[in-house]
């Protein structure tokens, strides 16, 4: 009876602690996705503030009146948009490769927003520090023209196998002079991890940027940047007036608009990774002797500083958007030669020179 009832316990204690590992298992994976789904969902936002500036600020250099139905001042006018492309049909070319048609697109939407995960909002948030961050950004980020080669392949449309064809050779003409420029940060702050290169920004406050330290590749890497987001004067792949639509021509409903949205991710996650390379990230202005102490104080000073540091980030991030949105109504578009001429002639030999005197000046200071 005894032995009965002890074997009773032990299949209850068993019980119990099995039970406690599922909820275990259970509570990690709730909050594995809480921080995902926030970033998923302050992406989809700022995503739509973009175009809504866009909007606007296009509308201002014109001299024309923007959005100004959708909402206050034509903020859901975007959201509009996409909710008008979900209800429309989607069309599939009748000789193309319906496989690689439907696939691209979402490899282009993807590809950049796994991007996000190294992007760091503030001191520690960050999906993933990863200690090859700024690189792996890269090698992601080249996965996308390999989705719009797809598409344009897949289309069985000329004009859209052209579009597939120049968004490959753009993006590996400028993917090179990026990585070159990026390579250089890394030097400089003895690290490839974003945490590390912006906390290497912060000694100084304001003359603690790379940007001061590195002027030369600040354009380079905002040329290439430009480049890679296929944005004027560099949108050949999708140049209306010679390929209709580039490899977007034959599409139509939610898959179009994905293409959009992807351009958009793009643009959005090179303007935050121009904040944390040569902006400062999240630091503030002044150095942080004068404030450190005040925002030590408690819990409560150290959720106020995060979120400081979110809006300090932001904010970078949103100033800087005004120069690729104000150069596309203000620059021509380049022919092809010249924008693979520009590529290889000039911005590869000025930044692997910019390498080349970085890492002079970090043996000499050894």
């Amino acid at each position: 009876m005894i032995i009965d009832t002890l074997d009773t316990l032990e299949v209850q204690e068993i019980d119990s602690f099995s039970r406690l590992e599922f909820l275990k298992g259970v509570y990690g994976i709730i909050w594995l996705l809480i921080p995902i789904l926030t970033l998923v969902l302050g992406i989809t936002i700022g995503v739509l503030v973009i175009v809504w500036l866009e909007r606007e600020i296009s509308a201002g250099i014109q001299q024309r009146i923007g959005p100004e139905y959708a909402g206050p001042l034509g903020v859901l006018q975007a959201l509009a948009d996409g909710t008008k492309l979900l209800f429309k049909e989607n069309i599939f070319p009748s000789r193309g490769d319906t496989r690689l048609f439907s696939i691209g697109p979402s490899i282009a939407v993807i590809s950049i927003l796994v991007s996000y995960l190294v992007v760091p909002f503030g001191d520690r948030l960050v999906l993933a520090d990863l200690n090859i961050g700024v690189f792996l950004w890269i090698a992601i980020s080249s996965i996308a023209p390999i989705g719009l080669l797809m598409s344009g392949y897949g289309s069985n449309n000329k004009y859209s196998f052209l579009g597939g064809l120049r968004a490959a050779a753009q993006s590996i003409s400028y993917e090179i002079p990026l990585t070159l420029c990026v390579l250089s940060i890394s030097l400089l702050s003895n690290s490839s991890s974003t945490i590390d290169i912006v906390e290497a920004q912060s000694k100084y406050g304001f003359g603690g940027w790379n940007l001061w330290r590195q002027p030369i590749g600040f354009i380079i890497f905002l040329i290439s940047s430009l480049a890679e987001c296929e944005r004027l004067p560099f949108d050949l792949p999708e140049a209306e007036e010679e390929l209709v639509a580039g490899y977007q021509t034959e599409y139509s409903g939610i898959k179009f608009g994905l293409f959009y949205v992807a351009s958009y991710l793009n643009l959005l996650v090179s303007s935050l990774f121009v904040t944390v390379l040569y902006l400062g990230g999240w630091n503030r202005d002044i150095p942080d002797i004068y404030v450190s102490e005040f925002f030590e104080i408690n819990k409560l000073g150290e959720v106020f500083e995060a979120t400081i540091g979110i809006f300090i980030t932001l904010t970078k991030t949103y100033l800087f958007l005004f120069i690729p949105i104000t150069t596309r109504w203000t620059l021509p578009r380049l022919r092809m030669d010249q924008l693979l001429n520009l590529g290889w002639k000039f911005l590869l030999p000025i930044s692997l020179g910019n390498l080349l005197l970085t890492t002079s000046s970090q043996l000499f200071s050894l």
